[in-house]
């Protein structure tokens, strides 16, 4: 069981600055709008060989109007919940208020360690400034400047020390990572939560509620990978503020780490050209490749409104076309265990392995029945052929004139290899070398 860390306050005193310099990289997005951290998220750090997850939680508020805040409420109580430990975070600027008073209540029903931390200490008048934070009742604080990192190493020294264990296991290493990514407000939150049946994600009707990538593990029905839920991806024509910025890069950084891409498409708009985009991303990363398209259930439907859909995307995503495509309902939870089945199945056939001799006895035949088209009165002969030791599909035929093969041969041989071998769902990349 790992040691958890969860980072709680008010917005803006810090906590997401303090969860990067755990970490060391820019992680959490960091922005001077309070409440930008919305969900829990989390990072994995270590203190002294010792290494622990830690949780960026969302600003707590009371009375206040925003329309997250209930939603962010449950999600701090939820990160207390997971937690070994908790950092709870003031800001010496602003001194006590009326709602750090209720957290500390809270965190104190807890029973959790609790290490009261007063951020934004940086000289020795802000130091006796801090005294004030006595008034909570506390015998120790910390102080400490997230923004430099001095006093951090007092705390984690604290912390560490008081964990019940110092063993630690990456849950997630070794196991299959998909992604859900998608325009904003096309249910990608909500098809995580189905999955998982618990409120993982805040999920309101306002677009673009997830900011950050958010990764899970999901066990269940016989499967067990980690799912990313992401950042809703606009074109960067409205990418506008700072923070929808980092957050597009958020989802990008999600594709390109992930094996499978559960490519979300609202059927109430159809398929645009940002799902293009995230398709050819997806694609030019080499990842495999399933299409959701969600919402069917408010879609008015005649005879043949699926098949005509359908055909829709595989004529625009073009000549790769051998991509599932599932109609679902996150809301409903309609066909959403057969995505989880066939996002799968997309994971294994991405990194499937042909031996030698195997696929050189089904090709070869097929070279030798369709060869390619002689140049010039010159002929091409394909000798023999190999899969590279690449995490996707790739291949490559040698034979006496590689420079002749033009691409139409090329998808030939690309569609043989699914023919023959599968590979649903994936790019496969095909060369020809001279032998």
């Amino acid at each position: 069981m790992s040691n958890i860390v969860a980072i709680v306050g008010r917005p803006n005193v810090g906590k997401s600055t303090l969860f990067n310099r755990l970490l060391e990289r820019r992680e959490a997005i960091v922005d001077s709008t309070a409440g930008v951290t919305r969900d829990r998220h989390y990072g994995k750090s270590d203190w002294n060989g010792v290494e622990f997850t830690v949780i960026d939680t969302g600003g707590y508020e009371v009375n206040t109007e925003d329309v997250f805040q209930e939603e962010i409420s449950k999600q701090v109580q939820l990160a207390i919940d997971e937690a070994t430990s908790i950092i709870f975070m003031l800001n010496v600027e602003e001194g006590l208020t009326d709602t750090d008073y209720e957290i500390h209540e809270m965190l104190r029903r807890s029973n959790k360690p609790v290490y009261i931390t007063i951020n934004k200490v940086d000289s020795a008048k802000e130091e006796i400034d801090a005294t004030e934070f006595y008034q909570l009742g506390i015998e120790k604080y910390f102080t400490l400047s997230s923004a430099t990192g001095s006093g951090t190493g007092e705390l984690l020294d604290q912390i560490v020390k008081d964990f019940p264990t110092t063993d630690y296991k990456d849950p997630f290493e070794g196991l299959p990572k998909i992604t859900i990514a998608g325009r904003p407000n096309v249910g990608k939150s909500t098809l995580t939560n189905a999955l998982l049946d618990v409120e993982r994600n805040i999920v309101t009707d306002v677009a673009g509620t997830t900011r950050d990538s958010i990764q899970t593990l999901y066990n269940k029905f016989g499967h067990e990978f980690v799912l990313v839920d992401t950042a809703g991806m606009r074109r960067k024509a409205k990418v506008s503020e700072d923070l929808e910025f980092y957050s597009v890069m958020r989802s990008i950084r999600s594709i390109e780490y992930s094996d499978v891409v559960i490519i979300m498409v609202d059927a109430t708009l159809g398929w645009e050209s940002q799902d293009m985009n995230i398709f050819g991303l997806a694609q030019k990363n080499r990842k495999g490749i399933v299409i959701l398209v969600n919402k069917w259930d408010l879609v008015e439907k005649e005879t043949n409104t699926t098949r005509d859909f359908e055909a829709a995307i595989r004529h625009k995503i073009g000549q790769f076309s051998d991509i599932p495509i599932l109609f679902i309902s996150a809301l409903t939870k309609q066909r959403i265990l057969k995505a989880v089945e066939m996002a799968m199945q997309v994971y294994e056939d991405r990194k499937k392995k042909i031996k030698t001799s195997k696929l050189n006895e089904v090709m070869l035949p097929v070279f030798e029945a369709t060869p390619p088209p002689a140049i010039k009165g010159k002929y091409i002969k394909i000798k023999y052929c190999v899969q590279l030791p690449t995490p996707s599909p790739q291949f490559v035929f040698f034979c006496n004139l590689p420079q002749y093969v033009k691409e139409p041969y090329k998808r030939f041989t690309e569609n043989q290899l699914r023919k023959h071998f599968g590979f649903t769902g994936v790019p496969i990349e095909v060369y020809f070398r001279q032998k």
